[in-house]
């Protein structure tokens, strides 16, 4: 059998994404989410005229029995011609997505749960605590004395594989390698306004916390939405932290990474306990997916790369994100093979890790 039929037959565990919307989207929804946009410009076009356009127009127009390269109108009419729960589970069961970690903490009245997702799609669900998320639930009710021993109560009772942080979006990833305080948490959160958690204390103090449960961390690195400063999502920011926690044996995942993904290579190698991926980046390049995964295994140990879709809203980005991974992860193994890098046993062993079984490693699945 040849490399790629090999991958193609590969189940997947998906080990980073959010659930897919609740009802039908607009067209202009359904477009800004193709991408990482808060709208659509007029100024910019149609979305659709991205690698990420052309991909959908592409891969998923077969799937809902259309042409290759059908029209974006002629797509979202047919589309919009279908139940959203058809939809949905065409795609997602054609993903060959077997296992879903869904961060369930953006967004939740919009979108499917981790329950409803794996049962829809047929495959397993396991919850991702979004620990920013959490501690704003808990803040709103819970008085500071009382919100340290209620959000290690909760972190420890919770029936998640992993926990995710979000300090690109609210500090950066400039952590200190300095554990906070009790004294300097309590100070910093009797001082905090309602609203989201953007104290590099508290954020420094909640990723402690997980690790402390044994939870597998996930930190967002690289592009997001416009919420982001790009240049405070470089994941070598984290070095000083990652020094500080390798000793505790608990795995760090850094995820999507683009267009850090080079440096998150670098870091996997060189400290014991992180993990990356190339996340949304797969699908969103499209049919350029090929050579941004292959600078993402440069130095990468094979053991400690892992497959996520971040796919939200759009079960085409489940479908889009595991079609794209598998034919980027072929192309890097048969280039492997003709160089005479590793033999074919090797290449299957490679991507039996890096399909699932790095992923169920690390979260104990």
């Amino acid at each position: 059998m040849g490399i790629l039929p090999f991958v193609a037959e590969l189940g997947l565990i998906d080990h980073h994404c959010h659930g897919v919307l609740r009802v039908d989207s607009t067209r202009e929804e359904f477009e800004s989410l193709l991408l990482e946009a808060d709208s659509v410009s007029p100024l910019g076009g149609s979305f659709f005229d991205s690698a990420i356009g052309f991909a959908v127009r592409r891969w998923c127009a077969p799937l809902l029995d259309l042409p290759r390269h059908a029209s974006a109108d002629e797509y979202l009419e047919r589309r919009n011609s279908l139940h959203i729960t058809e939809v949905s589970r065409t795609f997602l069961m054609a993903s060959g997505i077997h296992t879903f970690l869904v961060d369930g903490g953006f967004q939740a009245e919009r979108l499917l749960s981790a329950p409803e997702l794996g049962s829809l799609a047929g495959a397993d669900s396991h919850e991702i605590v979004r620990l920013e998320h959490l501690a704003e639930e808990l803040s709103g009710t819970a008085t500071a004395n009382e919100f340290l021993d209620q959000f290690r109560q909760r972190l420890r009772s919770s029936s998640a594989v992993g926990a995710k942080s979000i300090a690109a979006y609210r500090v950066g990833l400039a952590l200190s390698g300095e554990r906070p305080t009790e004294r300097d948490v309590l100070a910093a959160m009797q001082a905090r306004s309602p609203g989201p958690v953007k104290d590099p204390v508290v954020i420094s103090w909640l990723a402690w916390e997980a690790l402390d449960a044994g939870l597998p961390l996930q930190f967002h690195v690289g592009y997001g939405d416009s919420d982001i400063d790009l240049h405070r999502c470089d994941p070598s920011l984290l070095t000083p932290f990652l020094r500080a926690t390798a000793s505790l044996g608990v795995p760090i995942l850094l995820l999507h990474n683009y267009p850090f993904h080079r440096q998150a290579g670098y870091l996997t190698q060189v400290f014991p306990h992180v993990f990356c991926d190339l996340g949304l980046a797969t699908h969103g390049l499209g049919h350029q997916a090929s050579r941004v995964l292959a600078e993402a295994l440069e130095i990468v140990p094979y053991g400690k790369f892992l497959f996520s879709s971040d796919a939200f809203a759009l079960p085409e980005l489940y479908y889009l994100g595991a079609l794209m991974f598998r034919r980027a992860l072929s192309d890097f193994l048969a280039d492997g093979l003709r160089r005479d890098a590793f033999l074919e046993e090797d290449a299957h062993r490679i991507a039996r890790l890096i399909a699932s079984e790095n992923a169920a490693r690390v979260y104990k699945l």
